[in-house]
C-alpha cells in the first residue's frame, strides 16, 4: 500500500509499506479522505514544532475517514463509511481511570512524534483500526467525516469553558481551528463572536460560518482597543495562534473572571500575569478530546453544524505535495484534504 512519510522538513514522500493484519475487536479500512492539519504542517515546513522533532520517517496524518473493509467480528459493515478517531489511550493508567482519556500517559495518538519511536500516521490507503476508533458516519461525505477530529478539538475547548450561553467571546487566529471554535461557541449558544486574523480570506470564511465582526489586526492593530475600555469586554477567548502577542492582545480586551482557553501550540510564551493575576482571569488549556470525537460526528449528522464551507480543496494522493503548499497558504486554504478513495 502507498503512505505519506515525513522524512525531515520539506522532505515528503510517497512510500510502499506493508499492511498490517487485524487482531481481535480490529478492521480493516480502507482510507477514503485525509485532512492536513497544523501539525502536519509542522512536520512538513519545520521538522516538527518546540521541543518535538522528527528522529526517524513517519506516516503522517490524523485527520481521516474510511470504507470498512474487513469488519471482522466487530459489528461494522463492509463498505460503512466511518470517522476514524486518532485518539487511542491505554484505558489502564491512572489518567485513563480517572476519567482523563486525553491525558493517557501512554497515548497512541496517529501521526505523533512526540515519543520515541514515534506512532505512525493514518495516511496510508489500507489501515487497521480498533472498532471502537471507528464511529458511523453514514449520511456524511469523507470530506466531511474527515473534519471530525479537528471539530472535536474545539468542543473540547468549548467543555472546558463551561457556560457559553449568553456570552461574548473572542477569536484569535482563523485557521481551521478559529473557525470551527466559533461553530462550536454559536452551537453551545454565545451571543457575539468578534474574530482576529491577518488574512482577509480566512476572516471571511470566519464571518461566513457566524462570526458578527471579523478585525485584520496585521491592517488594523488598533482595532481590538475599543473592547478594552472599562476592564475589558469578552467573557471567553479562544486562543488559536500560539502567538504571545495575540494571547496578550486577547487578554486585554476580557473582563474580569473571564475564561481562556489555549488551543494554539506554539512553543512557550511570556504571559502578562499581573493583568492574568488583576482581573481574576481563568487560563485554561485544551488539549485534544476523546468522547467529543463522537459528539462531533453526531452534530454533522444533524445538520447542527456544517463543516463544508471550511474544505476549500481537495486533491488526489499523486498530488499530496500541492495540498500541504496549499495547506501552508492562508491566503487561499482554509482545509486542504487529500482523496485516497471515493
Amino acid at each position: 500500500m502507498r503512505a505519506i512519510v515525513i522524512h525531515a522538513a520539506k522532505d515528503l514522500r510517497i512510500e510502499d509499506r506493508a499492511e498490517e493484519t487485524p487482531g481481535p475487536g480490529q478492521v480493516r479500512l480502507r482510507l477514503a479522505t485525509g485532512g492536513v492539519c497544523g501539525s502536519d504542517l509542522h512536520y512538513y515546513n519545520h521538522g516538527g514544532f518546540g521541543a518535538v522533532r522528527l528522529k526517524e520517517p513517519m506516516i503522517l496524518g490524523h485527520e481521516v475517514s474510511a470504507f470498512v473493509e474487513d469488519p471482522g467480528q466487530t459489528g461494522l459493515s463492509r463498505g460503512q463509511l466511518v470517522a476514524v478517531s486518532p485518539s487511542r489511550p491505554c484505558g489502564a493508567c491512572k489518567f485513563c481511570l480517572e476519567g482523563l482519556p486525553n491525558q493517557c500517559l501512554h497515548m497512541r495518538f496517529y501521526g505523533s512524534a512526540m515519543p520515541f519511536p514515534h506512532i505512525q500516521g493514518a495516511f496510508r490507503e489500507s489501515l487497521v483500526a480498533d472498532a471502537s476508533q471507528c464511529v458511523d458516519a453514514t449520511g456524511l461525505t469523507p470530506g466531511e467525516a474527515a473534519m471530525a477530529e479537528p471539530l472535536a478539538v474545539t468542543l473540547h475547548a468549548t467543555k472546558r469553558a463551561g457556560d457559553m450561553l449568553g456570552k461574548r467571546v473572542l477569536v484569535t487566529g482563523c485557521g481551521p481551528i478559529g473557525v470551527l471554535s466559533i461553530l462550536a461557541a454559536r452551537r453551545a449558544g454565545a451571543a457575539e463572536v468578534v474574530a482576529t486574523d491577518l488574512s482577509d480570506f480566512t476572516l471571511s470564511l470566519a464571518r461566513k460560518v457566524g462570526a458578527d465582526r471579523v478585525i485584520n489586526t496585521g491592517a488594523d492593530p488598533d482595532a481590538l482597543a475599543a473592547y478594552g475600555a472599562d476592564k475589558g469586554t469578552f467573557d471567553v477567548l479562544y486562543e488559536c495562534t500560539g502567538a504571545a502577542a495575540a494571547l496578550a492582545g486577547g487578554i486585554a480586551v476580557m473582563r474580569p473572571r473571564g475564561v481562556i482557553l489555549q488551543l494554539g501550540l506554539g512553543g512557550d510564551m511570556t504571559l502578562p500575569m499581573m493583568a492574568i493575576t488583576a482581573k481574576e482571569l481563568d487560563l485554561r488549556g485544551s488539549f485534544r478530546f476523546h468522547a467529543e470525537f463522537a459528539v462531533g460526528v453526531g452534530l454533522m449528522q444533524k445538520g447542527l453544524i456544517d463543516v463544508r464551507p471550511l474544505i476549500t480543496h481537495t486533491v488526489g494522493l499523486d498530488q499530496v505535495e500541492s495540498a500541504f503548499r496549499l495547506a501552508s497558504d492562508r491566503s487561499q486554504a482554509m482545509k486542504a484534504q487529500i482523496e485516497f478513495s471515493a
